[in-house]
């Protein structure tokens, strides 16, 4: 079942194939700025179904953080799959090296943008990106 989330004013929709089961919040310093809990997806997972004045931004070109142009809302990104290389601790996976970045993109979801999402059914992980990453 498909799960729609929005912005504040309703120009950005995107289409979530089902209900996470996980996500996690970051603390580095974007992400405690914006306040988004993320649920990642594969290229091809989501279908944006509106994005009128649709901004971003990115830090060192790697992220690509979107927002609403006229709500502000922080709504959804890609970046290199950052899990598939290194572990929650910053550590680098078997077969990485320190500084590797991965060739594979993923995409986040901010679930704040989903009205009545049932919380209680998702796992949610506290990632430290101010320290690890």
């Amino acid at each position: 079942m498909s799960i729609i989330a929005s912005c504040h004013c309703g120009a950005t929709k995107i289409q979530l194939p089902e209900g996470p089961a996980r996500a996690t919040e970051c603390n580095c310093t974007f992400c405690a700025r914006t306040g988004g809990i993320w649920a990642y997806f594969a290229p091809g997972e989501l279908t944006v179904l509106s994005n009128e004045d649709e901004r971003s931004y990115s830090a060192r070109g790697m992220n690509q953080h979107r927002f609403c142009g006229r709500c502000g809302i922080h709504t959804w990104g890609d970046s290199p799959d950052w899990a598939s290389a290194y572990n929650a601790d910053g550590s680098p996976k078997e077969g990485f090296t320190p500084g590797t970045v991965p060739e594979r993109r993923i995409f986040g979801v901010n679930l704040r943008l989903i009205d009545d999402l049932d919380w209680s059914k998702i796992t949610v992980e506290k990632m430290d990106g101010r320290n690890n990453w």
